[in-house]
């Protein structure tokens, strides 16, 4: 059978450069930003989800360009992973005004694609950064006995999609660790535990 892997992402990001429904869509035009598909290997092992791009992702249309970006290179770094053998994406595909958290509407619209990228890419290891990213996956797969992200962070879940056995572990968000350097620690941790699991 045909890998349709390239039209089907092609054809998200399409649907998503011309969703004129989309509650962000027209924030985007007047800023004169783009929105943030995605970027990456399409037959990556492993992907990073976030909640959204902020401003410098919306200039780029390329995610984790700004200070979070330089945050999660070096982490990747420290454990060998290159940006290239990997995909990085956020649920919310359009930057919410004054980089505040998506609302319920916008992640509900916008979900679908994330869904599709997934199901798509057929990751092996999924990692959500940042709290609404870890809780939007608890609602899409339906999981269970999660407590606050504080609590669960580096630990290794399993579940399936497609019927596909998924390692998912959820971390913080990058930006934490330009308020608090103890986050960068756990971050360091949580990041070196990636590298012990079968890819």
């Amino acid at each position: 059978m045909e890998d349709k892997r390239y039209e089907t992402l092609k054809q998200i990001r399409d649907d998503v450069l011309g969703g004129k429904n989309l509650p962000l869509y027209s924030y985007r035009v007047v800023n004169k930003y783009y929105p943030v598909i995605g970027q990456g290997d399409h037959y990556a092992k492993l992907i990073f989800i976030a909640e959204a791009p902020g401003e410098e992702e919306a200039k780029t249309g390329k995610p984790f360009v700004g200070a979070s970006g330089k945050i999660l290179d070096k982490l990747l770094s420290m454990v060998g992973i290159k940006r290239e053998e990997i995909y990085i994406t956020n649920i919310v595909k359009d930057r919410p005004p004054n980089n505040r958290t998506p609302s319920g509407e916008e992640i509900l619209a916008y979900s679908p694609f994330l869904t599709k990228q997934l199901e798509t890419i057929k990751p092996k290891i999924i990692v959500t950064l940042g709290r609404v990213a870890m809780e939007w996956m608890i609602n899409e797969y339906k999981l269970k006995n999660f407590g606050k992200i504080s609590q669960v962070h580096g630990r290794i879940f399993k579940l399936k999609i497609d019927n596909q056995l998924i390692k998912y572990i959820p971390m913080f968000h990058p930006v934490m660790a330009l308020y608090d350097q103890n986050k960068l620690v756990d971050m360091e941790k949580d990041m070196k535990k990636l590298i012990k699991i079968e890819k």
